[in-house]
């Protein structure tokens, strides 16, 4: 089909394997196949360009291709996938334990991050500089700075330091990509939302900041009615479409 590489391969052949299974076993939800979506996974987003562009040549799967690739990062594999896994009995039980574990512990983080909250006089005492607005700060938003550590705030807050040191990376990395995460959700749901876009037949493509010279040589080629016809364009990826809907919702 156009791939190539051990990876690709392999991926494929677990979502085939999973709906081989599934169709095997039959029971409720048997004829409905087991599918990932491009803001889920790397394997739905391989699986979504090989159905919808093809491989005019030989397709590898790199995190260029995603356009929602600060989602779909190696620390948070177990958070987007695992339930969805034990949803079909493709997880064994100690894993699913400890997904649940895990899943708790974070869920506690994240309450703590949220709940405490420091003056400029408690930052004072840690070296960390207060906002200029002068108001009091929770641990999630300190954590959005750049260089700061949940072991740097500990001394403020003695329940920060019952969160196991295994998670303090991830957590950090969650707070300091927040405002960007949110933007990248906030743009999944623009992509589902806006496939009926309509966009202008006398539209400048070469005006629309971000689109690069490929993408706006395959509109110009193609003259798409929607965002919809554009989506199922090869070679135009799933960023271009983005900058596109933007730019025409910007315009109307």
């Amino acid at each position: 089909n156009g791939t190539t590489g051990y990876e690709e391969a392999g991926a494929q052949g677990l979502m085939a394997g999973i709906n081989a299974a599934l169709a095997v076993a039959g029971g409720a939800g048997a004829d409905k196949p087991f599918t990932l979506d491009r803001a889920t996974a790397y394997t739905g987003v391989m699986i979504d360009d090989l159905i919808t562009r093809g491989a005019p040549e030989p397709y590898r799967m790199f995190t260029s291709r995603a356009e929602y690739r600060l989602l779909l990062r190696a620390d948070n594999a177990d958070q987007r996938l695992t339930d969805k896994g034990i949803a079909i009995g493709a997880v064994s039980q100690g894993r699913a334990d400890a997904w649940h574990k895990k899943k708790t512990i974070l869920a506690e983080a994240n309450a703590k991050l949220d709940q405490c909250s420091a003056t400029p006089s408690m930052l004072a005492r840690i070296n960390i500089s207060a906002s200029r607005d002068g108001r009091a700060q929770t641990a999630r938003k300190l954590l959005s700075r750049e260089g700061v550590t949940l072991a740097q705030l500990m001394p403020l807050w003695s329940e920060l330091a019952s969160i196991p040191e295994a998670y303090h990376h991830q957590l950090e990395t969650d707070c300091r990509y927040a405002a960007y995460l949110n933007r990248q959700k906030s743009d999944i749901e623009a992509m589902r939302k806006d496939e009926a876009l309509a966009i202008p037949n006398n539209l400048d493509y070469q005006k629309i900041g971000g689109l690069s010279a490929e993408s706006i040589d395959i509109l110009r080629r193609h003259q798409p009615e929607t965002i919809a016809q554009a989506s199922r364009l090869a070679g135009l990826t799933p960023a271009a479409l983005l900058v596109l809907i933007r730019y025409i919702n910007r315009a109307a």
